[in-house]
């Protein structure tokens, strides 16, 4: 299991205990130890760069990517690139709110996307 930071943190610690996997955090640049992959990304009005700690997923794992909110995709989008150059697979993306009217979805449409609920906002 993996979770963005920082909220995805939360929401992916709760669910990786429940389960019993251990989860793999997802954060901004400059803040994991060692060596990292990173992968840029754009928001809505900015960009921002996510890092991976290098050698924690090989190709025998699948993932669950958690985060907070789906809007336009870029986010989970990055992080689901950072897990696929790593070697694993996504199992999917899960959010507890998806902004529909962003049309995040369909950015993420090579993954299984899962939200508790969605909203057009």
């Amino acid at each position: 299991m993996a979770a963005i930071e920082a909220r995805g943190f939360l929401l992916g610690t709760a669910v990786a205990q429940l389960v019993g996997v251990p989860l793999v955090p997802i954060r901004k640049a400059g803040k994991l130890p060692g060596p990292v992959n990173t992968r840029g990304y754009g928001l809505e009005y900015a960009s921002d760069v996510l890092e991976l700690q290098h050698g924690v997923l090989n190709a025998d794992d699948r993932v669950l990517v958690i985060d907070d909110v789906l809007a336009t995709g870029g986010t989970l989008e990055a992080a689901a690139g950072l897990i696929e150059g790593a070697g694993a697979r996504i199992a999917g993306l899960g959010v507890v709110l998806e902004l529909t009217a962003l049309d995040g979805r369909q950015r993420l449409a090579s993954w299984p996307v899962f939200a508790l609920a969605g909203v057009d906002g």
